[in-house]
């Protein structure tokens, strides 16, 4: 009888899978008299891009050592079709040029499987990967769907604290130190054995067949008992995973859209997460200033409507402080404009606004 692969693209009972070994930056530092509730809603938002955003990516062609093979290519852009499909509000377009993408992948030998955390990716120039597909692995479809996860801004769902997950820690630290993936034990503690915090995690509950989640073989977990024998996540998106990409992600259609004219101002009846798209038609060229008001957190970003096509202008996220989101730009008559705003936190529903003059 044939044996089942698990989403490492291994046959599991007879080769250790190649783990996804994701970069941690250094946590933006926020004043240390915000409330705990204020934290975490900033915490679990912060990493996710804008709805409706069209993300570009782009496949390193040199150095060689980045480079892919049609067949590698190929895998990535089904993956990219795998998230799309749960009929989600983001766009993604493939691009030949790293100044254009805000996502830049290689497939480095012997690197592992990485990618950077959600609106990280920003952080880094066109140079330099934001992901990178391990080519000396034999990979699935769900390598590189995990992997995306992480670029929309989804973390590892097996350091979930709410897991309960009690690890044999010397087996853990003794198998991943050695082959495929030859980690550390700060590794190891990092990507496995550390749980993230509370503050920076969806919901309350923990999904063992997330696509963002490891499998584990016999012997690394002591509880919950049920996985002593080792665990393996279905493959494929699960359940939880659609319910809470389309959650960050809904998709958008033209009633979600409200046009905002200059010095009328909107109140905003948002949930901390959720999100407001407006049009914006210049009667006039000259500088303008769109801005939020009332005590809120919120991410304000603004794209130019280009054929159809949203390019990104400028962005501000006033996220735990004491001022408001603001951005003052030039704007060109008979073009057009959208802006939108993500509200992480506020004081009392309904205290918050935009404006435009």
């Amino acid at each position: 009888m044939a044996r089942k692969k698990s989403r490492e693209g291994k046959t599991s009972a007879t080769k250790k899978p190649r783990y996804c070994s994701m970069p941690q930056p250094a946590e933006r530092a926020l004043p240390s008299n915000i409330s705990s509730g204020r934290l975490r809603l900033i915490r679990v938002n912060e990493s996710k891009w804008v709805n409706g955003t069209q993300l570009h990516y782009y496949f390193f062609r040199s150095p060689a050592k980045w480079a892919s093979t049609d067949a590698e290519k190929k895998k990535v852009r089904q993956a990219f079709k795998v998230w799309k499909d749960v009929g989600i509000g983001l766009e993604f377009k493939e691009v030949t040029s790293p100044d254009e993408a805000e996502i830049r992948i290689g497939f480095e030998r012997n690197d592992g499987h990485w990618s950077f955390l959600g609106r990280g990716v920003l952080r880094h120039g066109p140079d330099k990967r934001t992901m990178n597909i391990d080519k000396g692995d034999n990979w699935p479809v769900d390598t590189a769907v995990h992997e995306i996860g992480h670029t929309l801004g989804f973390p590892h769902e097996h350091q979930n604290p709410n897991a309960g997950i009690v690890w044999n820690e010397e087996a853990v630290y003794t198998t991943l130190a050695g082959a495929p993936n030859f980690w550390s034990r700060d590794d190891t503690y990092h990507n496995i054995i550390r749980k993230i915090q509370p503050d920076s995690v969806q919901g309350s509950s923990w999904d063992s067949n997330s696509i963002m989640h490891y499998r584990f073989e016999p012997g690394l977990i002591d509880k919950p008992e049920r996985y002593r024998n080792g665990l393996v996540p279905a493959p494929d998106l699960s359940t939880r995973d659609k319910q809470w990409v389309k959650e960050f992600y809904p998709a958008l259609g033209t009633r979600d859209y409200k046009k905002l004219t200059p010095f009328q101002s909107v109140r905003l009846r948002l949930d901390p997460g959720e999100q407001a798209n407006f049009t914006v038609h210049p009667e006039g060229t000259r500088k303008y200033t769109i801005s939020t008001f009332g005590p809120s957190d919120t991410i304000l970003v603004l794209f130019e409507d280009v054929n159809g096509e949203l390019r990104y202008q400028t962005a501000d996220d006033d996220s735990g402080q004491d001022f408001n989101s603001k951005i003052t730009v030039r704007l060109f008559k008979d073009r057009k404009y959208i802006v939108r705003l993500r509200l992480y936190y506020q004081d009392s529903a309904g205290d918050a606004g935009i404006m435009m003059w």
